[in-house]
């Protein structure tokens, strides 16, 4: 061990030394490389890893540690990953919400070819920092079935049982474009689809007559339409989170003129309290947009992948998942129906967003309501979630 690795070593854990022990950590890896970033954070973490969790000194090692894993991360060149990997096993090896957060550095910030060592026989990468990391790569159109090192491993039976791994390896239509975060050794930064809280919208036509709806919502079905959208009403720190989740069936097909004015007649709790609406073509805080379901599948991933207002985010790899899951269910699709079968019924669906101006929604970022009715009109399925800091 070097002399200024020792001293540096010996010092207290306060928020200012962590600071401090940053700087010092890019100079190091501009030096003297990524080995001497890793092994400055494998000799704090032997020191420092035992201490009280919840003191001051642990909070500010837990910030320099993610700190010196973004700056190996976010910065390409040799031995880079392969250090980065070090540390995490030395430091973090069962850390499952970790990997998926580190995945997600990686796949935004190397080159593919730099990510296969990942993959390799050997290396100290958990399985789960594998998986996110291969769909952070599909969704950046990384064509991981022409990399061998990637392809192997992603093909291989071993996984099969993995949540991620029914997922393809090929991004879906719907999938072309993701609102992927951006990272730097400073911070990050992340897009905000959802359309603006304050916007109005032509008023809805009222039906001639009444619609006849039978609602078929389960238990079950509510759950997995809302699996974008849990982290927004699960989480503990968002208990202004709520989520709407509701299918209902026709007794007549529904046309698309007839769409607003059957959404309002279904009894929905986010449009309770909406008030009188005025006559059409006036303006009002209620509106129905038809949209493509590329842009339902970019609000419900961005939904899952970046969180809601406190941090809930699942990142790239399982917001894909829990965007898709949605979509299937409100198509009308199995949750453990194949690709194939979720792509071809999403494609048959009319989609729409809406947004209403109701005691339900908080209207200030997150707000989402979406709903898809059924090519032959007989069925329609809704998805509203809202929360706030």
């Amino acid at each position: 061990m070097d002399e200024q690795l020792a001293k540096l070593l010996n010092l207290p854990m306060t928020s200012r030394n962590a600071r401090m022990l940053e700087r010092t950590a890019r100079r190091r890896l501009r030096r003297g490389g990524p080995a001497s970033v890793a092994n400055l954070g494998l000799g704090l973490a032997l020191r420092h890893r035992s201490m009280p969790v919840g003191s001051e000194a642990s909070a500010a090692f837990d910030d320099l540690f993610d700190r010196l894993v973004r700056l190996l991360a976010v910065t390409c060149g040799p031995g880079h990953v392969e250090e980065l990997l070090r540390l995490l096993d030395a430091a973090r090896p069962d850390d499952p919400e970790h990997d998926r957060y580190v995945a997600s550095v990686l796949a935004s910030c190397q080159q593919p070819a730099d990510l296969v060592v990942v993959y390799g026989e050997g290396v100290a990468a958990s399985e789960e920092l594998r998986a996110c990391l291969l769909h952070e790569l599909v969704l950046r159109g990384v064509p991981v079935a022409e990399l061998p090192g990637i392809a192997a491993w992603a093909t291989s039976p071993h996984w099969c049982d993995h949540p991620l791994a029914v997922l393809p390896l090929v991004p879906a239509e719907p999938e072309r474009e993701p609102d992927l975060p951006a990272y730097s050794v400073d911070g990050s930064s992340y897009g905000f689809p959802y359309p603006d809280p304050e916007a109005r919208h032509p008023a809805p036509r009222p039906l001639a007559a009444p619609v006849v709806a039978v609602e078929t919502t389960t238990a079950a079905t509510a759950r997995a339409m809302a699996s974008a959208v849990a982290n927004w009403a699960e989480h503990p720190e968002e208990p202004e989170g709520r989520v709407e989740a509701r299918t209902f069936a026709f007794a007549e097909p529904l046309e698309p003129d007839g769409v607003p004015g059957a959404l309002l007649s279904l009894g929905l709790d986010c449009l309770t309290d909406l008030g009188e609406l005025p006559e059409p073509g006036r303006r009002t805080a209620f509106g129905v947009v038809p949209v493509e379901a590329a842009e339902v599948w970019q609000l419900l991933f961005a939904a899952s992948s970046t969180g809601g207002a406190y941090d809930s985010a699942c990142y790239g790899a399982y917001g894909r998942l829990h965007a898709w899951r949605s979509l299937a269910l409100l198509a009308g699709v199995p949750p453990d129906a194949p690709p194939s079968e979720v792509e071809a019924r999403v494609r048959e669906c009319t989609w729409y967003r809406f947004g209403a101006d109701t005691p339900w929604f908080h209207r200030v970022v997150w707000d989402l309501g979406v709903l898809a009715v059924t090519q032959d009109g007989r069925r329609l399925a809704v998805l509203a979630a809202t929360t706030t800091d």
